[in-house]
């Protein structure tokens, strides 16, 4: 696999293996509490001498105040520029793991041992890195790419089936725009009960061929965006309130669903490729709640979008199954509009 992204069982040997050509002064490993439980074991006997950080589990820990925590504690480890922090975790830790070694003192390596769906085939590919701030989801980052990323698929068998559910969305995102034919021969299945490792592959191919052409997301990287203009405003309008909060694989399953009929609205997918899609979406993912009273407050929070120019929000769409367009203008009145098809259903 292309950009040092290593899958199989073999993943956690070639994480060995880098860390012992590279001969850093010093490996750091971040781990949140079900990592350290679940997954740190399989890790440390791959692991030269090293030191532990533990932050606290969620998405409402993706924010600057646990980065101070991580900076203080690489700064107490006396980390220097040739140290190597490594992320073992989901999106969370990769995605913030990531930016805290991307700008403490300027830039250290770092490298990604993802143990979740969603960070297999998404998160911890394509150098993304970044955290939540004041609310909105992934506002503050930078583009590093990581020394390897080290996909091991047993972690996913430490999984909950909500978790596996959440990352599966971003499986069925990458089909929905560059493989119509997986989806079709996918979607009368709904969830798999297969081994994971081929889908997960699949899945990377696709992502990481798209960041290699565009990997500053100047153009084509943005069809990878398909239904999170609305998903993360979902996410963000959720994600504070009391036993509403949901995974972000779950927010985006939500964004595409919406993102399928504005696609639809706009005439650039059938009527019959959106039943498709619908029936497949809610045929895996519980569907979620908004009020009519909360949709207008849930579309504006997609004029925070990254894609944005200006006032405009920019968003994409699929022109049919397995092709997606970008740059597409969609008003607030239309995501509102595509929540409450949403709400129908």
């Amino acid at each position: 696999m292309k950009d040092n992204i290593y899958i199989g069982r073999q993943a956690l040997q070639k994480l060995q293996e880098l860390l012992q050509n590279r001969a850093f002064t010093k490996v750091a490993v971040l781990v949140d509490e079900n990592t350290l439980a679940h997954c740190y074991p399989q890790l440390k006997p791959h692991l030269p001498q090293h030191s532990l950080m533990q932050v606290p589990s969620g998405e409402e820990h993706k924010t600057l105040h646990t980065c101070t925590h991580i900076w203080q504690a690489m700064t107490d480890l006396g980390l220097d520029r040739w140290s190597v922090l490594v992320n073992l975790g989901g999106g969370v830790i990769g995605d913030m793991g990531g930016f805290c070694a991307a700008v403490f003192k300027r830039g250290i390596s770092f490298v990604q041992v993802p143990t979740t769906l969603l960070a297999q085939v998404d998160a911890s590919v394509g150098g993304k890195t970044g955290i939540d701030f004041q609310g909105i989801k992934n506002h503050i980052g930078v583009f590093q790419k990581p020394e390897a990323v080290c996909i091991n698929p047993s972690f996913l068998d430490t999984l909950p089936e909500r978790q596996v559910k959440s990352g599966y969305a971003e499986i069925i995102k990458h089909w929905l725009i560059a493989d119509a034919a997986a989806f079709e021969m996918q979607r009368h299945f709904g969830l798999p009960a297969q081994d994971w490792e081929k889908l997960i592959e699949q899945s990377v191919h696709i992502k990481a061929r798209v960041v290699e052409a565009d990997p500053l997301e100047r153009g084509l990287r943005k069809v990878l965006n398909f239904g999170h203009t609305v998903g993360h405003a979902v996410e963000s309008y959720l994600l504070d309130q009391p036993g509403r909060a949901l995974l972000h694989g779950e927010a985006v399953a939500v964004g595409m669903l919406c993102e399928a009929r504005l696609s639809q609205q706009q005439g650039l997918l059938s009527g019959q490729e959106l039943d498709q899609i619908t029936d497949f979406l809610l045929a895996v993912y519980k569907k979620v709640t908004i009020a009519e009273a909360e949709l207008p407050h849930v579309a504006r929070l997609a004029l925070q979008d990254k894609k944005n120019s200006r006032t405009t929000i920019n968003c994409t769409l699929l022109a049919g199954i397995g092709s997606a367009v970008v740059d597409q203008p969609v008003t607030l009145e239309e995501i509102s509009a595509s929540l409450r098809y949403y709400q129908s259903l």
